[in-house]
């Protein structure tokens, strides 16, 4: 019985000695079917397929369905739960308890590619996650429901979305607060609906060759999805939120005093944030250290002692607004349909 453990734990059939010499996942005659002994096949969304044999053959897993005749089918990797997988043969087939340490993995390479993709797109409140093809957005919260939205930048020429642009500006310190940009228009159309709502911040670029800058512009090709890939800001970067003066036609921003950022000193319509790197550091987080009264306001990145980013991230804060156009909301995890392979 050790020896069929072994072998399901390696994804082939257990089959009796008179089988040795079967190829992994060649369909037994009817006549030997018995003699193969049936596990379930586990899915993350809590379903399962009873299954003769499995394995994994790079991103998908192969099996011979029990409920099929033993036909040939596959299902992606990511959808599969091989710990639950494992301690239900632990505890139904091979009659041991199950192991209480952590379940075994049958490819360490594959758990870590399975969790740096996680790490691209945390998620972040119940079945909402960070899409990987967006640079910022807010979390808010619409009619009791949390959401994400994408804040675009101001003052780039590219997908003002997936774009992380900079464009360096300098600010003399010992200068007084005065007018660096004007945004035309009188608001944004990012509008938020709670006082202190969290701010996602891409980090780097994935996609940037070995010994590229932190500060390129480049948005390097398109997704699969056509949209832009995405470019991530510095990760030594730091943000602050700056309410704006709202006039008739345009809001004006202005400048403020980089070394009085995280001392003791205030400056007026300036707030600071708290910045926390995600695990995996593709995402940092920016929660404002005061709610936000109603208004328009700008996201800023301070990208050294004396720089600021003029291509900044515009927003409002009214609870009363319509809901974002562009809201990204939870999606729960639905059954999976498996399909049957194609000889």
């Amino acid at each position: 019985m050790k020896v069929a453990a072994i072998l399901i734990l390696a994804g082939l059939f257990v089959p009796s000695a008179t089988h040795a010499q079967r190829k992994p996942l060649d369909i037994p005659d009817p006549a030997e079917r018995g003699s193969y002994q049936r596990t379930r096949l586990f899915l993350k969304d809590g379903t399962y397929q009873v299954v003769l044999s499995y394995q994994v053959n790079g991103k998908v897993v192969e099996y011979r369905s029990a409920e099929r005749n033993g036909e040939l089918e596959e299902v992606p990797l990511r959808l599969v739960d091989l710990p639950a997988t494992v301690r239900w043969f632990h505890e139904h087939v091979e009659g041991a308890p199950a192991a209480q340490d952590k379940p075994p993995v049958l490819s360490p390479e594959l758990a870590k590619e399975e969790a740096d993709r996680a790490a691209l797109t945390p998620e972040i409140a119940p079945n909402l996650h960070l899409p990987e093809e967006i640079a910022v957005l807010a979390l808010d919260t619409f009619e009791g429901t949390p959401e994400l939205v994408p804040v675009p930048q101001v003052g780039s020429d590219l997908n003002k979305e997936s774009a992380h642009a900079v464009q360096p500006f300098a600010i003399n310190p010992a200068s007084s607060p005065h007018r660096i940009l004007e945004i035309k228009r009188p608001g944004s159309d990012v509008q938020l609906h709670v006082a202190v709502p969290a701010f996602y911040v891409r980090i780097g670029d994935d996609l940037l060759p070995s010994g590229g800058s932190a500060f390129q512009v480049d948005v390097h090709g398109t997704a699969p999805n056509g949209r832009d890939t995405p470019t991530g800001g510095a990760a030594g970067s730091s943000y602050v939120i700056e309410r704006v003066d709202s006039r008739q036609d345009s809001r004006i921003v202005d400048s403020f005093r980089i070394a009085w950022v995280n001392s003791a000193r205030k400056q007026p319509d300036l707030i600071e944030t708290r910045q926390e790197d995600l695990p995996g550091g593709h995402w940092m987080k920016l929660t404002p250290t005061q709610p936000l009264d109603v208004g328009e306001y700008v996201l800023i990145e301070i990208v050294s002692d004396h720089e600021v980013n003029l291509n900044v991230w515009d927003f409002g804060i009214h609870s009363t607004a319509k809901q974002n156009f562009e809201a990204i909301l939870p999606q729960e995890k639905r059954p999976v349909t498996l399909q049957t392979r194609k000889p």
